[in-house]
């Protein structure tokens, strides 16, 4: 059997793998002519009808914004970390607690303020009101929940208000 016969009785199947072969290529050159035109529409929005040296330009230009932005949001965190120690030592948390200093006056005038911070470190305020002798004011120093003088049961209860006052910064 020479080559010539070969090829005559097999015709079917290399007329059949040649078909399939073509609708292959056809499928693959659709699909890259697909992805080609998706690509020269990024190319078009991405230069916008600019020129090279047009191109060079704007892309130095967004280089500058880039290195701005990055000196920018460098002084932005310098300046977060000096907020942040600053609130280590602002008020907080809060207390008050309003009371009658004098069981014969009525009104509730008195009262107790107590302003710490996240560490529990501050100071009571009582503003104690006597409608005879004017106004007194006491200020105790509190230092890590804790007063080094002794506390009435108002200021224990202004105290313990702002030590479990739960809206502060964490």
């Amino acid at each position: 059997m020479n080559l010539t016969e070969l090829m005559e009785e097999n015709m079917t199947y290399i007329v059949l793998g040649l078909t399939i072969l073509s609708i292959i290529i056809l499928v693959m050159t659709i699909i890259i002519m697909v992805k080609q035109g998706k690509l020269n529409a990024k190319h078009r929005k991405f230069t916008q009808g600019a020129s090279a040296k047009e191109l060079e330009s704007i892309i130095l230009e967004r280089f500058t914004e880039i290195d701005n932005i990055k000196l920018d949001n460098s002084v932005i965190h310098s300046e977060l970390d000096k907020i942040n120690e600053n609130l280590l030592t602002a008020v907080q948390k809060v207390g008050i607690v309003k009371y009658d200093a004098f069981m014969e006056m009525g009104g509730k005038l008195s009262f107790v303020l107590a302003l710490l911070d996240k560490n529990n470190d501050g100071l009571l305020l009582n503003s104690v009101h006597s409608s005879r002798e004017g106004c007194y004011t006491y200020l105790k120093e509190i230092i890590k929940g804790e007063s080094f003088l002794e506390l009435s049961k108002e200021e224990k209860s202004a105290l313990d208000h702002a030590i479990n006052y739960n809206n502060f910064m964490e």
